[in-house]
């Protein structure tokens, strides 16, 4: 029967890069069910960033990238022999079980998930993630990130300008009306109603960064006398990313 398992070992290329993207499954309901802060909520996203801390602990990828329910894995240490299967399943699982860990313990009273209705917990339980690997080689992990973090950008405009439109329209008209925008047009109808996206929180207009930072400790040695240099580091969650750059990438 083992003949049967024919993907079983199918492996991501040798010697490469692989980012692999986790986005959740059903997330429209589920932030539905949850009732979520429009356009965005804190709680949220605070949620999202224990589930990728928990992800980096494991795994100790070179870069993690979040924005709405989206995750991307920079990983230059390819776990499990390159089994695309086991990787891609391993991941998904790890992040849906995170998430419904937090959600039901440190998050279950921003949630009120005691008084959820039958209809609402159905729309939030069970939460998955879905997996892609993207092999990648080093000269367009910048350009790749780039692309996901104007996706990021493009989902704030368009996020603040449906929840303004829902303030004076039913769901309907605001759809409607803002169907066939250009940016430029849905970041002059905020500037009328008194909204600049230039004062938005930096976190929800270029996402959420995780990876290791260093740096050097002075110390002095009293045995030889003189002067020590060593360096520490720790895993630091970006809230301030600047638009990506090559520079970014090369300083991991």
């Amino acid at each position: 029967m083992k003949d049967y398992e024919i993907y079983s070992t199918m492996k991501v290329p040798k010697n490469s890069n692989i980012i692999l993207r986790l986005d959740g499954r059903k997330f429209h309901s589920l932030a539905k069910g949850l009732n979520l802060e429009k356009p965005y909520d804190e709680n949220f996203y605070k949620l999202i960033t224990n589930v990728c801390l928990d992800i980096f602990n494991q795994f100790s990828p070179k870069f993690i990238y979040s924005f709405s329910d989206e995750i991307s894995i920079l990983l230059d240490e390819i776990p499990f022999s390159g089994r695309v299967e086991k990787i891609n399943s391993v991941f998904s699982s790890l992040a849906s079980s995170s998430f419904t860990y937090y959600l039901l313990n440190d998050y279950s009273n921003e949630f009120d998930l005691d008084n959820l209705s039958d209809n609402d917990r159905n729309n939030v339980f069970p939460i998955s993630f879905d997996s892609r690997i993207i092999p990648i080689d080093d000269a367009s992990i910048c350009s790749y990130f780039k692309w996901r973090q104007d996706e990021c950008w493009r989902n704030c405009i368009n996020g603040y300008g449906i929840w303004a439109l829902k303030k004076e329209y039913d769901d309907k008209q605001a759809n409607e009306k803002i169907k066939g925008l250009k940016s430029s047009d849905i970041h002059d109808l905020l500037f009328e109603r008194g909204i600049n996206l230039n004062d938005v929180d930096n976190w929800k207009k270029r996402g959420i960064g995780i990876y290791k930072r260093s740096w050097e400790i002075e110390g002095f040695n009293p045995k030889k006398q003189e002067k020590t240099i060593s360096t520490r580091s720790e895993v630091f969650v970006d809230y301030e990313l600047d638009i990506f750059s090559q520079d970014f990438f090369d300083k991991l």
